[in-house]
């Protein structure tokens, strides 16, 4: 590293004030600051003097995210090889290099498109380059499926760190998580291609396989034929069900058995049953946890997710508070709807619910946003609690959208500035109560 400080340290006096180069000054330093701890010093005021700077703790979370993206690139793999009945065919390797294929195109056209904005605002407005970017930039591709076309996660890119940075004044000013705002303007922009079963999991054929309709035992099944013409897999026509859509479907089933009945003598119990044999097709609780099902690219594993949340507790970067909190929201809504038992979705356990869909990573890695989060310690306890109840309720409540964590996260992120406010009131209401109370004894 030695050898390549020396190069930098020679190219430096190039871009700064006076040099050939010096309009360009912001992309060399942010390169030169992310490679080699910054030489600046703070010019006035009361400060605090240490070596991790911004860059770092940004560094530290994307260090966290990669065992997400690990995982999810053997787990796109997987699962597409896993629906056309082909696992067989094709190992662990072939699952990698397929998922690789898939998903570091989404990273390098996140990073590519987010940053090159960045910069291009820093030379205009002639000041250093701001690393908030370096975050989003990995959880835009890890919220998404890996299908999403590349054009629609440059769009939808280019709309979070404008609209949602860039015009609040840049890092530190956005009101609303970058990363979850872009997950937003795609569902919300593109319904068709990033919801529902298909959007999921990759179902193209392998080079040289083609597949065949048969009839076997009255069912109509489709097969998967190799160059030869045997049969070497079958092609699962729910393979594409994510665990949130599986809880769902359960409720339209009910709804259709109770419109069939109409008003029969026991409809009510017959639609319910019916429902609750359409919830009994969801993925088990460990295979949940182990993230070997459909989703986006790296929000599957939970078991990646805690080795994540570990790393930022252990460096300090991630709220404890806010995980707990949001944990806690989240068992204490689905407890409710337990009790209730109106419909089979609102059987769904606690630890179902934790381990489905984006819960635990959108807690870990989003609810836990310096920037658009909670900031004082007790309102972080209100906001993630607040999370994870209305996270529920939303998944419960609209069928139209079974996750509800990105709504959840959205909506508290708006909160945020409200509940500091009342919190700092209160404590200053507390203070007073205690200086005059103080006051009056002596």
């Amino acid at each position: 590293m030695k050898f390549l400080e020396k190069i930098v340290d020679k190219l430096e006096p190039n871009f700064e004030k006076g040099g050939k180069y010096e309009k360009w000054f912001p992309l060399f330093d942010g390169f030169a600051t992310f490679l080699f701890t910054p030489k600046h010093t703070t010019k006035k005021g009361v400060h605090i003097r240490d070596a991790v700077d911004l860059k770092r703790t940004m560094n530290t979370v994307i260090l966290a995210m990669v065992p997400c993206l690990l995982f999810g690139i053997w787990n796109t793999g997987f699962q597409h090889y896993n629906a056309l009945g082909l696992t067989e065919e094709f190992g662990v390797f072939d699952q990698i290099l397929f998922g690789a294929l898939k998903v570091i195109p989404v990273v390098i056209v996140s990073y590519a498109v987010g940053l090159g904005i960045e910069f291009g605002f820093c030379i205009v407005k002639g000041h250093p380059i701001e690393e908030g970017f370096l975050v989003s930039g990995m959880l835009i591709p890890l919220i998404v499926p890996a299908d999403t076309p590349l054009w629609m996660v440059a769009v939808a890119t280019i709309f979070s760190v404008i609209f949602v940075k860039e015009v609040f004044g840049g890092t530190g000013m956005n009101i609303l998580n970058p990363a979850l705002t872009a997950r937003a303007f795609l569902f919300f922009a593109y319904p068709k291609q990033l919801s529902g079963d298909s959007a999921w999991v990759n179902m193209e054929l392998p080079d040289g396989y083609s597949q065949k309709v048969v009839i076997e035992n009255g069912e109509k099944l489709t097969k998967v034929v190799n160059e030869i013409g045997s049969v070497v897999g079958q092609i699962d026509a729910r393979a594409g069900a994510t665990q949130l859509s599986r809880f769902n479907s359960s409720i339209g089933v009910m709804k259709n058995k109770a419109e069939e009945l109409g008003e029969a003598v026991g409809a009510a119990a017959q639609s319910f049953d019916a429902g609750m044999i359409e919830l009994s097709e969801k993925f088990d609780l460990w295979k949940a946890f182990g993230g070997i099902v459909p989703g986006s690219i790296g929000e599957t594993s939970v078991i990646a997710v805690l080795i994540g949340a570990g790393f930022l507790l252990h460096t300090g970067v991630g709220s404890l508070k806010i995980m707990l909190s949001g944990i806690f929201g989240a068992v204490f809504m689905t407890i409710i709807f337990n009790t209730a038992d109106l419909n089979p979705y609102m059987t769904v356990g606690p630890l179902e619910h934790l381990f489905a869909g984006g819960f635990m990573f959108g807690l870990v890695f989003m609810a836990t946003d310096p920037v658009s989060a909670a900031q004082t310690e007790v309102g972080k306890v209100i906001y993630g609690f607040f999370i994870g109840l209305f996270c529920i309720m939303i998944r419960v409540f609209n069928p139209a959208y079974p996750e509800g964590m990105m709504l959840a996260i959205l909506f508290m992120n708006v909160m945020a500035p409200l509940i500091d406010h009342y919190v700092i009131q209160n404590n200053i209401k507390q203070r007073l109560e205690r200086l005059k109370l103080n006051t009056a004894n002596h």
